[in-house]
């Protein structure tokens, strides 16, 4: 035992101190669950910490059995002082673990019982580890309590198992119900039952096997989108794991409008450039190829059936036109072709990339096109800086311009980017001034203005431009209950 921790009242003062936050958790994940509801960005931002602080109570309460066990071995009699150390940091760690895991569920949009049981699991163990650690006290010295030396081993191996299948269930939620089995020989994935989630309700009539659903929607569901949206895990309460719960939607309404391929949300969120905060599937996961979204699109069009036949659609892309077909040939870009493009540019960019490094490039190693990243620039970008770009104005697709201290003396220069596709203006000084000033941005897909001056007064001229998809707006001036034009009214995100 750690010697400072022999006096009754520290230890006593140190039990309090770490059960208060357990049970003010317990509070929390009885009556503030996951409810499938994103919340403060903030809040998701420490939540996300919640992967990488798992590792360390993990580590600890696996090493404190086998230091019990070496310790009473005439080899490593030492490591027997260490387990009282090794139980109250991992307490410690279980505790941090488990408030970020509550954080990234409860704000981040996870409900399901995956999400569920994974939670309970890691206050489990947080509530397991502190009563090994106390009772491992009255147990480690000479007379210990002889009924807290029977009850100490099985908490030990009990903390040991619920470590175990917290983690277990923790692999479930990141890589797929079936993450162990996935490679697995024939004979052990069918030991195991890998596949049999239970997911696919058999019931319904919509989806089976012999229809264009079943044969060639779900798969690419299944492939894509499934590791977030399936019944034991719903981010924004949408399911993808079968037609009918697709079809029910999310907490934003339903993703699928049969006929409506502009007016289906799903369609709209694979299509967006891969930068966009909307994009899916998100991470950086495969995205879907062309011959993917075809397929979609095409059963959308045709009324989005579950049950029509698997040849029904005469015009849809062949069975076996899927990712990897799509994705097998790739055109290397033509050095000097991308040399002659650039030859104009490139002095210029030279001369910028010198003068503010990191903030401008290429899009591609193939493209001409370049990309603006000034936000990590913060204040020290402002309208003189902006000015600078504006000799590359017209060859910008993409434009990062958060957290810096442009104003409306920039808008000449933003509306001079006319092949613009995703602009991001939020936490500037700029106003209706910039806004209107993009009527000309016909390739625009995605406006940021959040915390911005912009009022109604510019909704007008976003309302015009063809190809926009959506604009966020919230702590703008812009509220739910303003007057707004009814071609924009389904862009505007708060």
């Amino acid at each position: 035992m750690i010697p400072w921790l022999g006096d009754t009242r520290a230890r006593r003062f140190l039990g309090f101190t770490t059960l208060v936050p357990i049970m003010v958790l317990l509070g929390l994940v009885i009556f503030a669950p996951p409810d499938g509801n994103e919340r403060a960005q903030f809040l998701q931002f420490f939540g996300r910490f919640h992967p990488l602080s798992v590792h360390l109570p993990i580590a600890l309460l696996m090493l404190a059995p086998l230091f019990e066990l070496a310790g009473r071995t005439r080899y490593f009699p030492y490591l027997l002082s260490a387990v009282d150390f090794v139980l109250g940091l991992a307490t410690c760690g279980a505790i941090v673990a488990a408030a970020l895991g509550w954080l990234l569920a409860r704000n981040g949009g996870f409900s399901g019982p995956l999400v569920t049981q994974h939670m309970w699991a890691g206050l489990s163990v947080a509530g397991a580890a502190w009563l090994c650690w106390i009772l491992r006290a009255k147990t480690s010295t000479k007379g210990g309590n002889a009924s807290g030396k029977k009850l100490y081993p099985a908490i030990l191996i009990t903390t040991v198992a619920l470590v175990s299948f917290a983690g277990h269930r923790g692999g479930q939620l990141s890589q797929g119900e079936n993450y162990l089995t996935e490679f697995a020989p024939a004979p052990i994935a069918s030991l195991l039952g890998a596949g049999d989630s239970g997911d696919v309700p058999t019931n319904s009539p919509n989806g089976g096997a012999n229809t264009y659903y079943g044969a060639r929607i779900q798969p690419l569901l299944n492939q894509h989108c499934t590791t977030c949206h399936r019944r034991s895990k719903h981010k924004s309460n949408l399911r993808l794991d079968s037609f009918d719960a697709m079809m029910r939607g999310g907490k934003h309404g339903p993703v699928i409008k049969a006929g409506e391929i502009k007016g289906s949300e799903l369609l709209r969120r694979v299509t967006l450039p891969q930068s966009d905060d909307d994009f899916m599937p998100p991470d950086n996961r495969r995205p879907l190829s062309t011959t993917d979204v075809k397929i979609i699109e095409r059963w959308i069009a045709a009324g989005a059936s579950g049950t029509v036949g698997t040849d029904a659609l005469k015009d849809a892309p062949p069975i076996g036109a899927t990712q990897s077909t799509a994705e097998a040939k790739f055109e290397e870009p033509d050095p000097a072709t991308v040399a002659k493009e650039r030859a104009s540019l490139a002095p210029t960019v030279a001369e910028l990339q010198k003068r503010f490094p990191n903030v401008l490039d290429y899009q591609s190693r193939a493209s001409a096109d370049l990309v603006v990243t000034a936000s990590w620039m913060g204040t020290k970008f402002g309208d003189s800086e902006m000015a600078a770009l504006g000799p590359l104005s017209e060859r910008i697709v993409s434009a990062d311009f958060t957290n810096t201290a442009i104003t409306e003396k920039s808008a000449s220069i933003i509306a001079s980017m006319k092949h613009l596709r995703a602009l991001r203006l939020m936490h500037t000084k700029i106003g209706d001034t910039t806004v209107q000033g993009l009527g000309s941005l016909d390739l625009l897909e995605a406006l940021n203005i959040f915390e911005t001056a912009v009022t109604p007064a510019a909704l007008p001229t976003l309302a015009r431009l063809p190809k926009l998809q959506h604009v966020y707006v919230g702590e703008t001036k812009i509220v739910d209950s303003a007057s707004v034009p009814q071609e924009i009214r389904q862009k505007l995100i708060f």
